[in-house]
Order: C-alpha cells, then structure tokens, then sequence
C-alpha cells in the first residue's frame, strides 16, 4: 500500500502540488475563522464554584464584563455626559455613576459612606460600565474599543476585560514578527548547515504549508488560546524541521541506487515513513501529556500541536517529494560548501574519559534538581504584560487611588434573612485586608430611602432571586494574604450558605495556582512515562529508555534551574510547558544517537569504536535540529513584550541548546559505561541484521558483469 502511494505521489509532482494549494486556501478560510480565546482564567476546570460563579456573574447579572473607568480633575458635567455617551455604545449595558438615579447635584455627605467611597477618590471618581457578552468575546472588545475613543486623556478604564483587549492588540501586532524572524534565523541556520542555497527555502515551504494546515483545521476546535496562537507556528517549525531533513538525506542515498530520481524519491518515502512515524511519536507523547491538565489550557496547547506534529510527518510524506522533485535541478545548481564543526576531536576525548563524564552527568543533577525545585514563580496575569499598557496604567490607578487592588465577587441565593446577611456581611468586613463590603443591605439600610441610591447600583444587587456581593480588597491577585483572605471570605459564605459562590479575578487565580501545582507533576510524570515505553518498545530494551530519559531530563532540570541562579521569575504555566515539550522534541536526538551506536555493534564493531562512530554521525544532524528550534523559538522571546510567550520561547530556546549539550557530550559516555547493561537488559542488542536486499542499479551492474 505504501509502495503504490510513494509511486504515485513521485509521478505527479505537480497534481500534488496543486491539491495542496486547494487545501491551503480551505485552511486559510478557516484559520481566520476560529476564535481566538485571550483570557487564561476560563481554562480553569469548570466544576470549581470559581468557575460557576462566574458564570453566574454573566447571568443574570451582567458582571463577569464589567470595567472601572476612572476620571480624573473633570468638572462632574462632563462624567455625566460621558455616562450617557458610553450607554448609547452597542454592546454596553449600564454605565453605572452617581447620576444614574440620584443626580449629580445629591451632595456627597447626602449618600450612604461606603457608596461615596466607591465613587470618589480625592479629584477622582469611578464609573461602572457593564457589557451584554462576555469579557473576553469579539462584541466586549469592540465596546471597549468605542468606549476609550469617546473619553479623553485624563480617563483610565480599567478591568479584566480591558487587559484581555489590550493583550489582543499587543499579540496581533507581534504575531506577523514572530513568524518573520523564525522564518529568517532559521533559514540561515540551515543554509550554513546544508550544502544549498534553495534546500532550506524547499524545507521552509513544506514546513509553512503544513503549519497552515495545522491552524486550519483548528476551526473544528472552535477556539484556541492567544497563547498557542502564538507559539504554535514557531515550535511547530522548530520540532518537525528534523523530519524534512530525514527524508531529503535518506533521498541522497537511495539517488545513489535508481536511474530516475522518482523512483529514488519513492524509495525513500517507504524507506524513511516507518522512521518518520515511531520519531514522531515521542514529540507527540510529550504534547499530548500536556493535555491531563486540569487547567484545559494546557489540552488547548496540547491538540494544537501534536496535531501540527501529526499534519507535519503527513505534509513531509505527501507534499515535500514533490517540492523535491520540482526544486530539484536549482537546488542542485546552487551549491555550496558545508559550515559545520567537526566534531571526531571532542567525541574521542569524550569517550576516553567517559568515567568522568559519568561521574560530571551524575553530579550535575544535585545543583540542577535544587534549582529547578527552588526556581521563582508568578502566578499574577498582569505582571506578564509590559507596565505601560494603557489598561495596566489604569489597574494602577484603580489600586492606589480607590484602594482597588483586587474585587471578589459573592453570588448567593436571595432568601437569606437580613439579620443573617447583615451578620455575615459585618464578618467579612472584619477579615483583615478588606476595604469595604458592596451589597443591598449594605447600601439600604433601615430608615434610608431608596429614591438617595442609584437604581442602577440596586439592579446590580438583586436580580432573578440571586444577590451579588462585591468584596473590594486591599490584597494583590496571587498575592499568598490574598489567598488567605479568599479561604477566610469563603469560609464564612459558606457558614450561611453552603451553596454560595465566591469568584472574581483573585479568586479565580488562588483556584489557578492550586490546580496548576499538581499539573507540573502529573504531566511530568506522564510525559516521562510515556516516551520511556515508546523508547522500550523501540530498542526492545528495559534499560535504554533509563539512559535516554535521564539524560533529557539532566537537560530539563538545568532548563528550569536557570530562573533560580539568575534571580529571574517565570510565569507559572512556562515550566509545565518546558517540562513535556522539551522532553518529547529533543529526546530524538538520543534515539538519533543511540539507534546509529546499536547499528554499528550489530556490523560487528567493539563498543568503543561503535560511540566514536554514532557520535560523529550523529552530530551534524543533532546541531542542526537544535539551532533550528533554537532560532524558531529565540527570537520571538527575545521581541514578546508578553512575558508568557516570551518565557516559553526563551525557555525552549534554551532548552534545545542544553539538551543539544547533554547528548553530544555525555550520552556517549553513558551508552560507553552502559552498553553492557544495555545487551543483557534488551533484545537482540547486538544479533546483526539480515542483509538489505539489492536495489536497481545494484542488479543492473552484477548482470553486466
């Protein structure tokens, strides 16, 4: 079956070329078409009452969009006109200020304290303005949009909602770089690398065609987030580059063998599928392990990019031989020499000291594991994001000015009595760090007419039998007091009502960094398991994937211990990341290595001769890989003003170069020591393989001899 696709796919290269076109205009239409999702808190697992309370936040009240919209030194005339301007823009619902009911002339000392603290701040005062959609959905972003237009320079608006839109912006401007400057620093590293001119544009384009299928075909997800958004591309490019180069090399042999460079290509095709094939499956493993997360961004990064890993070893199997064979007078026209080290000096040393190296390989875990288990985390979204972004401007303000530095929201039943909610209130205003308690019976206490509060402020109490409470807290998100504070809040809502929800941006991200804490070891422990049975069933051998995962896993610790020993602090999801990804893209350099070494044992040769061979072999092909991910990922960390993005492509950056290192230097080492560990713990270690049968110009001499 294979042979009749490769013959087929070889004798019409330009028909294949031509249904690949189709089927990239189709993944165009439908790239454009899938949502992108910018806010990282609806990752979280639903069943949380965090969760659900912000869904009830969405209905029936309206709130889980809302902003803060802070005016400075303007004469109250203007908020007032301001406020009636906003609620005619579609998709607002209420701009909530003092002259919603009451009227701007009601004095200040008129109304209820802890509603003139909500309002005014010194030469400042707060508008409330609510949408109709979501916060993080495409009719919010165009309202927010209308509204920052019809205020002026001394308006700051601010909220959640306002950090996802200008996240939006910043990704959408950066994006077409990112791409731009992997394309370039990865064309350079493999036109050094390879002996043409055109190769690399021949792999780029392969390479570029199945990343457009892979964001395509993303429409069926119905949405992924800004952050695989954003990676995607460049990783994609970075991990399944080694396949294209595979097929090109195992191509230059078998022209070697076939008078017609189509019958080579198809040769290759087969020869190479099954090596394609069982080397992808670790890359895929690690990104796939990602998808045990209870935070669902992480199965968002997962599918995306083991399906992009999956559509890449399909478009080097379909599509790449026919850019081959089309290309393939100019790639050979233009040629040069080849810029790589030589490495044989280095290998020979290596293998001479390979004791030491064992003992350098053993040693190194002791700082590594202390680094990476001590390494600095931030959970607080908008510390990831550059400090003068007009809506972290305004987050400022809110803080220093209203004592806003984080909301909680309580969404509860409305029956509890008002002895008892008058009680329960007076508990959480007493819990330490809250600034004021925002509620109806707060707002309308006994003897104080309804007609001196705005009905809009009451609406946003009491709708459809539920009642909202707002709890305003002197505490920053992910702050270790804010956390303390949520469990002390939640505790007493739950002493009154066992069905009450407590949400808001701190609530949602104490729920974020429980829940991402046991993420790191359940797909650390996943990941590892997984690509350990693939390499054992690979090599037949209980004691390679010991090797192999050891050494990368060397590599990770390093990675992640980097933070540590230069003082720097990550944002919470990198590690996790870094943690599959880094293991299921790189350990194919060790498989690379240690398949060429069982090879030469099974040809005959002594243990030591068989290293020296694999590793000179070997470290062309591991170089390359690993300054190609190295340059796909480098420079979109080096421009990324979100430090999210930018952490994970330092960090994998990084992490191609380190495991790079681990495999060229102490790998050989390992399997030197090891090797006869490994023959007694596998399977036909070194049983010689059965002789590969004649190829065409092979049969062809001997019958002219």
């Amino acid at each position: 079956m294979l042979e009749k696709i490769a013959k087929t796919l070889t004798r019409r290269p330009r028909l294949v070329l031509a249904a690949a076109a189709v089927l990239l205009v189709l993944c165009i239409f439908g790239s454009a078409a899938t949502r992108i999702n910018y806010d990282i808190l609806t990752y979280l697992p639903p069943d949380l009452d965090s969760s659900q309370g912000e869904k009830l936040l969405e209905e029936p009240f309206h709130m889980a969009a809302t902003t803060m919209l802070i005016v400075e030194d303007m004469p109250p005339e203007y908020t007032n006109t301001l406020r009636r301007e906003i609620e005619e823009v579609p998709g607002v619902t209420g701009a909530m200020w003092l002259s919603s009911t009451a009227g701007i002339q009601i004095p200040r000392d008129f109304l209820p304290e802890d509603l003139a603290d909500m309002f005014f701040s010194g030469d400042a005062t707060m508008m409330i303005v609510q949408y109709d959609a979501p916060g993080a959905s495409s009719e919010t972003m165009e309202a927010i949009s209308q509204v920052r237009r019809l205020c002026n320079e001394r308006c700051f608006l601010a909220g959640f909602s306002v950090v996802i839109k200008d996240t939006k912006d910043l990704v959408d401007q950066e994006l077409p770089l990112y791409v731009a400057l992997a394309v370039v620093l990865s064309l350079a590293v493999m036109s050094a690398a390879m002996e043409s001119w055109l190769l690399p544009a021949a792999f780029l384009l392969s390479i570029g065609m199945a990343i457009l299928y892979n964001f395509g075909t993303n429409i069926f997800l119905g949405e992924i987030s800004y952050i695989t958004k954003a990676i995607a591309a460049v990783l994609q490019l970075g991990v399944t580059m080694d396949y294209s180069i595979f097929l090109y090399h195992r191509y230059e042999e078998e022209r070697h063998n076939f008078e017609d460079s189509r019958d080579a290509m198809a040769a290759a095709i087969q020869a190479a599928f099954t090596s394609l094939f069982s080397s992808s499956l670790t890359t895929v493993a690690g990104f796939l392990a990602l998808c045990f997360m209870r935070l669902l961004l992480g199965r968002d990064i997962g599918i995306v990019m083991a399906k992009g890993v999956v559509l890449g070893v399909a478009t080097v199997v379909l599509v790449l031989p026919a850019i081959l064979l089309v290309m393939d007078g100019p790639i050979r026209r233009h040629t040069h020499r080849v810029f790589m080290p030589d490495l044989s000096g280095v290998n020979r040393f290596v293998i001479r000291h390979s004791k030491a190296f064992l003992a350098i390989f053993l040693i190194a875990f002791i700082p590594a594991v202390y680094g990476q288990s001590h390494a600095g985390i931030y959970y607080k979204l908008d510390e990831s994001l550059p400090q003068d972004m007009p809506s972290i401007v305004a987050t400022n303000k809110l803080r220093e000015e209203f004592g806003m530095a984080s909301s909680h929201f309580v969404v509860m039943e409305d029956g509890l009595p008002r002895y008892r909610m008058t009680e329960m209130l007076e508990k959480m205003e007493a819990v330490e760090g809250v600034e004021a308690v925002i509620a109806y019976d707060k707002l309308a206490p006994t003897g104080l007419p309804e007609f001196f509060l705005p009905r809009d402020l009451l609406e946003i109490c009491k709708r459809d039998g539920m009642q909202l409470v707002m709890i305003n807290s002197a505490y920053e998100t992910a702050s270790d007091a804010a956390g303390a504070q949520v469990e002390q809040l939640n505790a007493i809502l739950k002493s009154y009502d066992p069905n009450g929800k407590m949400t808001g941006e701190a609530v949602l991200t104490k729920d974020l960094i429980d829940t991402t804490d046991v993420d790191f070891q359940v797909t650390s422990y996943i990941s590892i398991a997984a690509i350990f049975l693939i390499i054992a069933i690979t090599f037949r051998s209980l004691s390679v994937p010991v090797l192999l995962v050891a050494a990368i896993e060397l590599a990770i610790c390093v990675n992640q211990a980097v933070p540590y020993f230069d003082g720097t602090v990550v944002p919470f999801v990198a590690p996790t990341v870094i943690g599959c990804v880094q293991l299921g893209a790189t350990v194919d350099y060790a498989i690379l290595m240690t398949t060429r070494f069982r090879e030469e044992l099974q040809k005959g040769a002594d243990r030591q001769e068989a290293v020296l061979t694999a590793a000179n072999a070997a470290g062309s092909s591991i170089i390359t890989s690993a300054l190609v991910l190295f340059c796909s990922t480098l420079g979109v960390g080096l421009i990324s003003k979100i430090e999210i993005i930018s952490s994970i492509c330092v960090m994998l950056a990084r992490g191609s170069l380190i495991s790079a290192v681990c495999i060229l230097f102490l790998l050989p080492a390992l399997l030197a020591v090891f090797e006869p560990v490994i023959n007694r713990t596998s399977l036909h270690w070194r049983t010689p393989k059965a002789s590969a049968p004649q190829t065409q110009i092979q049969i062809q001499k001997e019958n002219t001899i």
